[in-house]
């Protein structure tokens, strides 16, 4: 059933809340442009959140002499670990020196080649250890003697992509989550769009011009550029598939483990939610429905094959208590190994008629850069400022010790999360850490008139309670439990499988609004 039509004029509207489309909404809006995002599902509902969970050079892109794009991840790397302390942790990455793979000089020029490409203050640099004497060897098979450690970092992806919409909405963006751009035409040098929106009523039409667009739609790109402009030829874009699986803990330290494979690809293994480890990633071409990704059995055989290579405990399938997949939408550069395709971006800027930028490849940890490069193109068109902004400010909570980006938000967050234990000693321990890396300095304004557990409101679940669903509901554009437990957080995977259920019928039941119930109550200033 159709609820209301609405008329909104912006100056930029960009389809996908991905990464991408989060990190371009928050650029321009910080430069003055009046935004609207789109999004068919929730935030971060697809690529974005089934990563690695992992800022990084790409250190296997060094072998296809990919320096700059290992380069620019690399200065990335510490710019994003000072704009989001909370949420992006320094880890070190245990490599083991593998008999009849690449060989310990091979492995010892790259790793020094990563630590000098780009300057680090935050990381400390490589160093070789023996297993026999190191905390990282006890859980390795004993053939595995040597090894290298080496820096990069952990990210919590889905909440970058909130976080990112957060700030742009702060600034004058409109996040709209469930809704579909379903037909987009040029009219006198200015797009027309049409979106669908789903709310528990029925659906929103809502009607949209636009002076420029973004289509930063990811797997769905070069559907999109067809549909800007049928004559065009679409984009050949190379759609590679990557699955992650989690099991229970193999090791009981805090590093994690880059593991090689015969075939020339790599896989992590990843301390994850303090009781699970993370393995992945594979890497197969895909030609399925985009909507429905799902491991197959190849691919949880490909996993647990490597880590029983490695590790002494041993898996199976059966272990696989939780999996996830995404699919990594890659410019067609002519390689034939799905392994060897640029992970860089490419953004299509087209002014003939109405103003269009297509987007293109990329990877979480390049997204802010994107996004500057995005605007080096979309500014001069509005004769907005060019320059970089998104850098020097924090993104929402990450300011935890200082107000300033600088190198002591990262190194004072132990410090940070000790003192929110104190403060809120009538919550467990465990749960106040969990909200301050996901809510940073912003867990004063969830628990602001909370002094005593009472106040928190229902516990509906273990750890989750009545306060934190209504904040996401209300200002982080959740809308369901599934977005709450899996994406907003991970609890998903502590709780039982009743939990989303209970948690959606809550809702429904005291929700009184949410980011798929609300109507829109915003003004767009008409240009």
């Amino acid at each position: 059933m159709q609820v209301g039509t609405h008329q909104y004029q912006c100056d930029l509207l960009i389809v996908g809340g991905g990464i991408n489309g989060a990190g371009i909404a928050r650029d321009a809006a910080g430069r003055g442009l009046s935004v609207i995002l789109c999004e068919k599902d929730d935030l971060a509902a697809h690529t974005s959140s089934a990563s690695s969970k992992l800022i990084h050079g790409g250190l296997r892109y060094l072998e296809y002499y990919e320096f700059s794009l290992v380069r620019k991840a690399l200065i990335e790397r510490e710019d994003l670990l000072r704009i989001a302390p909370h949420l992006i942790s320094p880890l070190r990455f245990v490599m083991p020196r593998t008999p009849g793979l690449r060989p310990g000089w091979l492995l010892r020029a790259g790793l020094f080649i990563y630590d000098h490409l780009a300057e680090r203050q935050l990381l400390p640099g490589t160093q070789s250890i023996s297993f026999n004497q190191h905390v990282s060897g006890a859980c390795l098979q004993p053939n595995l003697k040597k090894g290298f450690l080496y820096s990069d970092a952990w990210v919590d992806d889905a909440r970058l992509v909130v976080l990112n919409a957060l700030d742009a909405q702060e600034r004058g963006a409109k996040i709209l989550t469930r809704t579909e751009c379903t037909h987009l035409t040029q009219d006198n040098g200015r797009w027309k769009l049409q979106l669908r929106r789903k709310t528990a009523q029925g659906t929103q039409q809502i009607n949209v011009d636009a002076a420029c667009v973004v289509n930063a739609t990811g797997a769905w790109a070069a559907q999109i550029q067809h549909q800007s402009d049928p004559a065009m030829p679409a984009k050949k874009l190379r759609l590679i598939k990557g699955s992650h699986i989690v099991v229970r803990k193999l090791f009981d330290h805090d590093h994690a483990y880059i593991f090689q494979h015969a075939d020339g690809r790599i896989v992590f293994a990843i301390p994850y939610e303090s009781e699970f480890t993370l393995i992945g990633t594979t890497d197969f071409e895909y030609q399925g429905n985009l909507d429905s990704l799902q491991i197959s059995e190849q691919e949880i055989a490909y996993l647990c094959g490597l880590s029983n290579q490695y590790f002494l405990q041993q898996i199976s399938a059966a272990d696989v208590l939780h999996s996830y997949s995404g699919v990594r939408p890659l410019v067609d550069d002519g390689h034939a190994d799905a392994k060897s395709i640029t992970r860089d971006y490419r953004l299509d800027w087209v002014q003939e008629g109405a103003p269009i930028l297509h987007v293109f490849g990329g990877k979480i940890t390049t997204y802010r850069r994107l996004a500057e490069d995005a605007m080096q193109k979309i500014a001069p068109y509005f004769n907005k400022d060019t320059s970089s902004w998104t850098k020097t400010v924090c993104l929402p909570g990450g300011d935890v010790f200082s107000a300033h980006v600088d190198n002591q938000n990262v190194e004072h967050l132990p410090q940070f999360v000790q003192r929110c234990q104190q403060q809120y000693d009538w919550l467990s321990s465990a749960t106040v850490r969990r909200m301050a890396h996901a809510y940073g300095s912003r867990l004063h304004k969830l628990l602001a008139d909370c002094t005593k557990e009472a106040d928190m409101g229902e516990q509906i679940l273990n750890g989750l309670y009545a306060v934190e669903v209504r904040y996401l509901l209300d200002v982080e554009f959740a809308a369901s439990a599934h977005d709450i437990l899996w994406r907003r957080s991970k609890l998903g995977l502590h709780l039982p499988a009743s939990a989303e259920s209970i948690l959606d019928e809550w809702i429904a039941r005291h929700s009184t609004r949410s980011a798929l119930s609300a109507d829109i109550t915003f003004d767009i200033p008409n240009h």
